[in-house]
């Protein structure tokens, strides 16, 4: 697992944005609760999250951030990053984004792409 923190805030809210391989939906599930094993995450408002499975597919979790999942998932297929995991976690700083909100989102996969070893073009 590759976590990047605390390096995308907008008005309070604060980002991170992790990543993995996955193969199954299983191994999401337990992808997922390694993450939340750490209470920040756990208490976060958002942890959103796709992946394209080799052998199942796309798949996606908005944790109430409707849509968010959807860009993580476009963002991968353009990519074409399959069995590996994002995950953009938001912890709300109390003003409300509005659209931005999706921007945040693509700022912190962008973010992953660019810094997370074994991707391409990666650091």
């Amino acid at each position: 697992m590759q976590q990047f923190e605390h390096f995308l805030t907008d008005r309070g809210s604060k980002y991170a944005v992790s990543g993995g391989p996955v193969a199954s939906r299983a191994e999401v599930k337990a992808f997922l609760k390694v993450l939340c094993r750490d209470k920040r995450y756990a208490k976060a408002t958002h942890n959103t999250w796709a992946a394209i499975l080799p052998d199942d597919g796309p798949t996606k979790g908005d944790d109430g951030e409707a849509g968010a999942g959807m860009v993580i998932l476009r963002m991968l297929e353009r990519q074409g990053l399959e069995g590996h995991i994002v995950v953009v976690t938001r912890w709300f700083g109390g003003t409300k984004l509005g659209g931005d909100r999706f921007r945040r989102v693509q700022d912190a996969v962008d973010h992953y792409m660019a810094n997370a070893e074994g991707l391409n073009g990666a650091a």
